[in-house]
């Protein structure tokens, strides 16, 4: 072995070394995650103190001193204390004002019902590979429709006379039913009517690009507020002369206009998304426009825009607040309504229902948020989360 070759040989012996840092657990993650350099861990520590400064009394608001029984049996008397949290047993005595408004008691079952039947159908049609998917979705669009306005309403069932319920006028109808109800409602017409108006926008066809354009601007260009307030009092000088258009209807035509216009500027984000080889490869096969439209365009396009048509979802559902300012007792309305009982005066008891309002939105809110990352997931759509 030449001397040049012998100086790479070890003569000695290593010294041993401690053993690698575990790149697993929750210890790992946290100092990949959290600890990983100095300004990290300062702005982890910092992060830390705010959320329990914040908590704690967050903590003894809502739990630790909330109230939550009233052992004398006054309503709101055990909340008026000084010092006391949450009036958690306000909620409990309104929650069925909250949940249905003025419905009659007596009528609840048919609320109840009508729910039922509409979780047993969309759940075929939120699940993936569900069987009677197409048989699931000709009933929800189609026959649910018709049959959960006359569980609502009343009134006799195709005029035979062999079903009758009692009539409950819309008046009558609120809380968070009323909410779903317009939520639901909302969601369902703005979506075709966007997805419409957005390939007319991009239509060669001027006329019809004229009218999608301008009614989108035009819709998109007036705040909510100002929609339920002029279709509140100027859509019956629309009706023929001695109609008198429901309050409700009139409420839930604004919003669906009003929400199909932002549909269609989503749908069309995901239309000029995609690139012109698409439209070339499906003039090679032989497609035509329609089929080009349907089976190669659209369902990519929809695709590509999940978070954007879930984010439109949500700010409809919340938007549906705004419904109280033209007198309909929604779930916030009814909140604010029960909240000016005299009875149950109290110095938490009003914010106590506001908070309860808040929970109730932020649950629906948060499950369409949630479903819409599994569909993105399971569609290849965006990073993996």
């Amino acid at each position: 072995m030449s001397s040049s070759q012998s100086g790479y040989v070890r003569s000695t012996m290593a010294e041993a070394l401690p053993p690698p840092r575990s790149t697993t657990g929750v210890g790992a993650w946290m100092r990949a995650n959290l600890f990983s350099t100095p300004v990290n861990s300062v702005l982890t520590i910092a992060g830390a103190a705010l959320v329990i400064w914040l908590a704690v009394p967050l903590w003894n608001f809502l739990v630790a001193d909330a109230v939550w029984s009233d052992p004398e049996g006054i309503r709101g008397e055990a909340c008026r204390f000084d010092g006391v949290g949450a009036c958690w047993i306000f909620i409990q005595a309104r929650i069925k004002f909250f949940i249905y408004g003025f419905y009659p008691n007596a009528e609840l079952w048919r609320v109840n019902l009508m729910f039922a039947i509409g979780v047993v159908l969309l759940i075929p049609l939120l699940t993936p590979k569900a069987p009677f998917v197409r048989t699931a979705a000709v009933l929800f669009f189609i026959v649910y429709p018709f049959v959960a306005y006359f569980l609502m309403a009343g009134g006799d069932l195709l005029g035979l006379g062999v079903v009758e319920l009692r009539r409950v006028p819309t008046a009558e109808w609120g809380g968070l039913t009323l909410t779903l109800i317009i939520s639901l409602i909302g969601i369902i017409v703005s979506m075709p009517v966007g997805i419409l108006l957005a390939l007319g926008r991009r239509s060669e066809l001027p006329i019809v690009k004229t009218f999608c354009i301008a009614f989108i601007e035009l819709w998109r260009a007036v705040p909510l507020i100002t929609v339920l307030f002029m279709a509140s009092v100027m859509f019956p000088l629309f009706t023929p002369q001695g109609a008198d258009p429901d309050v409700l209807l009139r409420a839930i035509i604004g919003i669906c206009l009003f929400e199909s216009a932002y549909m269609a500027e989503v749908v069309r984000g995901g239309l000029q998304a995609m690139p012109r080889g698409q439209y070339e490869a499906s003039q090679a096969l032989g497609l035509s426009k329609v089929k080009t439209l349907g089976l190669v365009i659209l369902p990519q396009a929809l695709k590509h825009v999940i978070p954007g048509i879930v984010n439109t979802f949500i700010a409809l559902f919340k938007d549906t607040s705004l419904v109280s300012i033209i007198g309909i007792f929604d779930l916030l309305n009814t909140v604010r309504a029960a909240g000016s009982d005299m009875a149950w005066r109290s110095p938490t008891h009003a914010v106590t229902g506001y908070i309860f309002a808040g929970f109730v939105f932020w649950i629906f809110c948060f499950a369409m948020s949630r479903y819409s990352i599994f569909m993105e997931n399971r569609l290849h759509t965006g990073h993996k989360r």
